[in-house]
This record gives C-alpha cells, structure tokens and sequence, in this order.
C-alpha cells in the first residue's frame, strides 16, 4: 500500500495534551483547596481531606520527574505507583462511608462529615476512574487499531 495511502498513527495532538495538563492543574487546585479549607471538617473520616490535598504531593513528584533527566522512568514509576496506592486508600475512605451524615449538629458528631468536602472528593474520585476508563478503553482501541493496520500490512505484501 503506498505510504500515503496508509492509515497514520500520530501522538496525542499537542492541544489535547496541554487542555489534560490544564484540567490536571485546576482540579488540583480545586482539591487543595476544598481539602484545605475543611481540614476538621469530616470526623467520620478524617483521611478524606488529607487525600484531597495529598494530590498536590503527586503533582509536585511529576514536575520535579520532568526536571530530573537521568531518573525520568524511575521517578514515573515510582510516582505512578505512589498516585495508585493513595487514589486507592482515598477510594476506600470515600465510599467506605457513603453517605455519611451531613448535619452538624446532630448528637453524635463523629458521624457528621461536611456535605462539600465529601460530595467533592466523591464526585472527582468517581470522576477519576471514569477518565481512567476512557483513557484505557482509548489504549486498547489504539492497539487493535493498529495491529489491525499491521495485518492488512502484511497481508498486502
């Protein structure tokens, strides 16, 4: 098959990538922000806001991986499996409770925990996995795609 003919495989367009750095970079700040400013705000769970802002800890490891060129697959590695385990023990403390009780001033306060602190850490952990559903289902349609493409390759050949 002549080459411009044959189906081309690019990268991520360079505007995808900077639009998925830009929503990285304000739900981290969104993260850091709600976490921070209900910091006691969840006695029945009191992880949920350190998580929140744990975030931040992750996007700093990335910056400083792109800085470093000598451990760039090290410092991935280890950032990638550092963002698992703390998305993980965040998923836990969030739907181990859901839904938690919202109203202060009710007699126990150790049940209560804040109605934005939770419903955000609920909706962006949710959100996460849905976008992490997608970006896989994306990889795996990219592969077939193109060992696809290298069959019809040597099929022609």
């Amino acid at each position: 098959m002549p080459e411009s003919v044959r189906p081309q495989h690019t990268e991520l367009p360079a505007v995808t990538v900077v639009c998925s750095v830009l929503i990285m970079i304000v739900l981290v700040t969104a993260q850091v922000t709600v976490g921070g400013q209900n910091q006691d705000d969840c006695p029945r769970q009191p992880f949920i806001p350190i998580y929140l802002q744990g975030f931040v800890a992750i996007f700093f490891l990335l910056w400083l991986c792109n800085k470093c060129d000598m451990c760039n697959v090290v410092c991935y590695c280890v950032t990638a499996a550092f963002f698992f385990c703390w998305f993980i023990a965040g998923s836990i403390a969030i739907y181990s409770i859901y839904e938690p009780n919202y109203n202060k001033n009710t007699t126990q306060a150790d049940s209560y925990c804040n109605k934005t602190l939770y419903l955000f850490a609920f909706c962006s952990t949710t959100l996460t996995y849905v976008l992490l559903g997608l970006v896989l289902l994306y990889c795996c349609c990219c592969k077939q795609q193109k060992q696809d493409d290298d069959t019809q390759t040597l099929l022609q050949a």
